[in-house]
């Protein structure tokens, strides 16, 4: 039996009296917008305000940020003497690491680098980190990290241009770093490393690359970057234009830019096209998203072979992935190899996920609600319940659930996942049952999914908002257990929750979309799409009509819901496709995983709610073709 878990004592312990909240909030949000506007007076003054509050931290951290923007080191170096740990410490270690990396102050640069948390440091303060063994003469491992071809910020830069100067990395490493860049389409990134290394690529090359002269290393490097621009338009004329020039270039930049071309057909999902020119890349300068996209074109047209062999030619790390051991055991099976297959299928089964589920199934068991663990005790609840961090996020959330407050409640996020780190299993199910006992949902499947072995499923996907979602799901005739899969993703349960571009409520409903759904079920006045009962509606009537709208196959109404029905339709094949050969040649990466998510969320969901078992195979089933 669990422990009774005692609210009381966390309501006595954590919660502040509602006029000491009002006026902590209140300071809370003054001292943000004086951040926000770089008012560092102001902020002095909400540090002053605050006192020995516990969330007096906020304020003193924005002015030693804002300071360290300006180059005063000082309140910087106060903070840090005085608050000794939490996110904020190491938040704030950080960057002052890298503007003493940018001044090249290494003696304080190294004490510092000491007190930071290897689980904190960023990828500019640990190249400043790499800068300075270089320094002193040792060489840093890993260089070949940035040849993924995305830009890096200055302080890698500087690593860079270092280790090339230092005859750590030669011209062919950097022009490959370069070509990348430029095949990314970061120009200005691609530019600035070449001038930095001294490399001879002028701006009137890549205004015109086409046009360049491939009698020069600059010249050819110039023309690859045009033939990959040129494919982005139409692979086919790219193509041609590649064959027509190729033995005017380096092996190393034409099996580049076949390798480039393959990709852009991939994507477009022109798996013949796609093959053909993978086969003509350079297998060593091919990025994990090339690999990637191979397989999956092999696969998107059923060429078993191909995939086995592209699977048995990827770099370890990537074929160890479970997307790609999953799909070896499925070629296995296929060329009657069931002990291999089943080697496979078993250890992919280990982790509860998507592909997880589906070898479980290839293996003939269903998913089973999983055995009672040992529940927290209370010495776990009260362990967590005095952790400062866990009292800051406390805090933080019940002034941004009391003033409905994205900022603060942000912030309380950060805070909650910091003081995750390291807590033992029943620490983080002592942490997540507190978090669900006071409505931070997000933070309660967040703990609960970080525990190794000891598992609650009913706190990994808790089912808040029960009778309203149920209700609205059984009028349309949908499955609600699919519902609370797509809300777990879309929100995490968070009825504030907005997104980048604007989308609000659980089920994260762009206004505009909002009002449409509104105008087609007859609802008039106004609506607040954040209240919970009518993001529901909304949301499970558009689920619905999208369904209907794509042959009522629930994984192109998923996938609808996040990338729009055309996106869906457009990715459906000439040919029916297994839905799990459709959801892995998705070619948009968010999409992708989000339908896988929300497929395997509704799984576990209609196991928790004791639906009749529906395996995860069949509840994907056929994509019909286009």
């Amino acid at each position: 039996m669990k422990p009774t878990f005692r609210f009381t004592l966390l309501a006595l312990t954590l919660w502040l009296p509602a006029a000491a909240q009002a006026a902590t909030s209140a300071q809370m949000m003054s001292a943000y917008d004086a951040y926000r506007s770089n008012n560092l007076t102001q902020l002095q003054l909400s540090v002053d305000a605050l006192g020995s509050d516990p969330l007096h931290v906020y304020p003193a951290y924005w002015l030693a940020l804002k300071s360290l923007d300006r180059d005063i080191d000082a309140p910087a170096i106060a903070f840090l003497a005085r608050e000794h740990d939490g996110v904020l410490t190491d938040k704030l270690r950080v960057e002052w690491l890298k503007k003493l990396g940018k001044r090249q102050d290494w003696g304080r640069f190294e004490n510092e680098w000491k007190l930071l948390p290897a689980s904190s440091r960023d990828e500019e303060s640990q190249c400043y980190a790499d800068v300075d063994d270089l320094r002193q003469g040792r060489a840093p491992a890993g260089l070949d990290r940035f040849l993924d071809g995305h830009p890096a910020p200055d302080g890698c830069t500087t690593l860079i241009a270092t280790a090339a100067g230092r005859g750590l990395l030669d011209s062919e490493w950097l022009w490959r770093r370069v070509r990348l860049l430029l095949a990314n389409n970061y120009l200005n990134a691609g530019r600035t490393l070449a001038a930095a290394t001294g490399l001879p690529l002028t701006p009137a090359m890549l205004n015109q690359p086409l046009a360049a002269s491939l009698d020069s290393r600059s010249g050819q490097e110039s023309f690859v970057y045009g033939v990959v621009g040129r494919g982005r338009l139409d692979a086919d004329a790219a193509a041609r234009l590649l064959s027509a020039h190729e033995a005017q270039l380096t092996p190393s930049e034409r099996g580049f830019a076949w390798g480039q071309l393959a990709l852009l057909s991939a994507r477009k999902l022109q798996a013949d096209a796609a093959l053909a020119w993978f086969d003509r890349a350079d297998r060593t300068q091919l990025t994990r998203e090339q690999w990637d996209y191979w397989a999956r074109s092999a696969l998107r047209i059923g060429r078993w072979a191909t995939l086995r062999a592209v699977i048995g030619a990827m770099p370890p790390e990537i074929a160890a992935k479970p997307a790609w051991q999953y799909w070896l055991a499925r070629v296995d099976k296929l060329d009657g190899q069931p002990a291999a297959a089943n080697a496979r299928f078993a250890k992919v089964s280990m982790s509860r996920d998507y592909y997880g589920l589906l070898a479980l199934e290839e293996l003939g068991t269903t998913l089973t609600a999983p055995a009672d663990k040992t529940a927290p005790a209370n010495a776990d609840f009260e362990n967590m319940l005095h952790l400062p961090a866990l009292k800051r996020a406390l805090a933080l959330y019940q002034m941004a659930d009391s003033a409905q407050t994205a900022p603060l409640r942000g912030l309380a996020t950060i805070e909650w996942r910091h003081a995750m780190r390291g807590r033992s299993d029943m620490e983080l199910l002592a942490a997540a049952e507190i978090a669900s006992k006071v409505g931070f949902y997000d933070m309660a499947i967040y703990s609960a999914e970080q525990t190794r072995v000891q598992h609650d499923f009913t706190l990994r996907y808790l089912m808040p908002y029960r009778e309203i979602t149920q209700r609205n799901a059984r009028q349309l005739g949908i499955d609600d257990a699919w519902v609370y899969g797509l809300i777990r993703q879309e929100s995490r349960f968070v009825n504030v929750a907005q997104s980048g571009v604007g989308a609000s409520g659980l089920m994260q409903l762009m206004p505009r979309t909002a009002h449409w759904i509104a105008q087609k079920m007859g609802l008039s006045g106004t609506l607040s799409v954040n209240d919970v009962e009518t993001n529901i509606q909304l949301g499970t009537w558009y689920l619905k009509y999208v369904m209907d709208s794509l042959s009522g196959s629930p994984v192109l109404a998923t996938a609808a819901y996040n990338a729009g029905p055309s996106r869906a339709r457009g990715w459906q094949g000439p040919q029916a496709l297994e839905g799990a050969v459709y959801i892995e040649t998705i070619p948009f990466k968010e999409t992708r995983n989000y339908v896988q998510k929300v497929m395997a969320n509704a799984a576990f969901y209609s196991m928790g709610m004791g639906h009749a078992s529906i395996s995860l195979k069949t509840r994907l089933g056929v994509i019909p073709p286009r």
